[in-house]
């Protein structure tokens, strides 16, 4: 399997994880803001440090992921 596509996978895992904690759940669950913003770091983290790797085309649904999950978290926590 192709770096990327592990990069990416791993990527969607803790935005997955991330969005419910933050209380995007469709199931109603409210989350828990430290536990979203442990993921969300981590996030960032990976983002970043595999940006110049993973090429625009790949990085940039990431970044705009990652902005949506950072607003949504600075709304939850007001």
């Amino acid at each position: 399997m192709p770096a990327v596509e592990v990069i990416t996978a791993t990527a969607v895992h803790l935005m997955s994880a991330a969005a419910v904690q933050v209380g995007l759940a469709e199931s109603g669950y409210k989350g828990d803001l430290d536990e979203a913003r442990k993921l969300i770091n981590s996030l960032a983290a990976l983002v970043t440090g595999s940006a110049a790797d993973l090429g625009d085309h790949h990085a940039r649904p990431l970044r705009d992921g990652l902005r949506a999950l950072q607003l949504a978290f600075r709304e939850a926590s007001a």
